[in-house]
């Protein structure tokens, strides 16, 4: 028999989805892939409109992870949330790899539809903004652009008043015996964390000694692997628009590559990255 002849029916498959439920029932494909709406005859926009929507529902899958991640930390539950961080380091090596592919979009072809995008711009991203804070981030003035949706303010004035993940590891490890100031774990939950050299001290102490405090040695290595790759996704997001639109603004009125070379500075968990230096 041939590859050809190959009925999978005669080996038990089911064929008959009639009154069964499909795969593409499952995953509402009809839904997911007729979201795809250029809005020019450019060749290229199919390409510029699926790898943002690609990015949204990886993002969709970091920000479940995070959030699970977080919750399980609070109940001391280490192990779980370490799992589920090492998942969202290779959402983003996903979302890594994803500008390979639209760098292959030339600046002549990019300028094709470019401008029937309007005011529309990945910095009105609200996922990516309520990723920013969920992992402590917490620029107020971000929220401006998502005033208009009532549903997505409340999502993200929600979070700003949560703990962020690195606020309850700084707990987890404060009720682990490794002292952190009284300060920072009374601070304004809605502002952004900044270095502390209270933090650096204590963090200083677990790499001196990781095998007397591995959990939290392991989970520090955890969220610096996935912050590793988080800036890896900004650097790439950087050198991919300055190929593609050189120094033009942005879209949606950014400067463009200014504006994301100034987004490279954020430090995330500002202290697992000095307490290299003073080992």
């Amino acid at each position: 028999m041939t590859s050809n002849d190959y009925d999978p029916a005669n080996e038990g498959a089911e064929t008959d989805f009639a009154k069964k439920m499909s795969y593409g029932d499952y995953l509402q494909l009809d839904a997911l892939l007729g979201a795809q709406h250029p809005i020019s005859d450019a060749h290229d926009e199919m390409l510029f409109i699926i790898q943002h929507q690609t990015s949204e529902l990886w993002m969709r899958l970091a920000i479940h992870e995070i959030s699970a991640a977080r919750r399980a930390i609070a109940r001391d539950e280490v192990s779980p949330a370490m799992k589920m961080l090492a998942r969202v380091s290779r959402i983003f090596e996903q979302l890594n790899s994803a500008w390979d592919v639209l760098r292959t979009m030339t600046p002549s072809e990019y300028t094709h539809f470019r401008a029937r995008l309007g005011q529309s711009s990945g910095f009105q991203s609200f996922q990516y903004r309520l990723i920013e804070y969920l992992l402590g981030n917490r620029n107020h003035a971000m929220l401006k652009p998502h005033a208009h949706d009532a549903e997505v303010m409340a999502l993200l004035e929600a979070e700003l008043a949560t703990p962020s993940l690195y606020d309850e590891v700084l707990r987890l490890a404060d009720r682990k015996g490794l002292k952190m100031p009284a300060t920072v774990l009374a601070r304004d939950v809605r502002e952004t964390h900044h270095f502390d050299e209270g933090v650096l001290q204590a963090w200083r102490s677990v790499y001196e000694a990781p095998e007397s405090n591995w959990t939290l040695y392991e989970l520090a290595e955890k969220l610096v692997d996935f912050e590793d790759y988080f800036r890896r996704w900004r650097f790439n997001h950087v050198t991919t628009v300055e190929r593609v639109i050189g120094f033009k603004r942005g879209t949606g009125g950014t400067g463009g590559v200014s504006y994301l070379k100034r987004m490279l500075e954020i430090e995330l968990f500002p202290e697992l990255w000095r307490v290299r230096t003073i080992l």
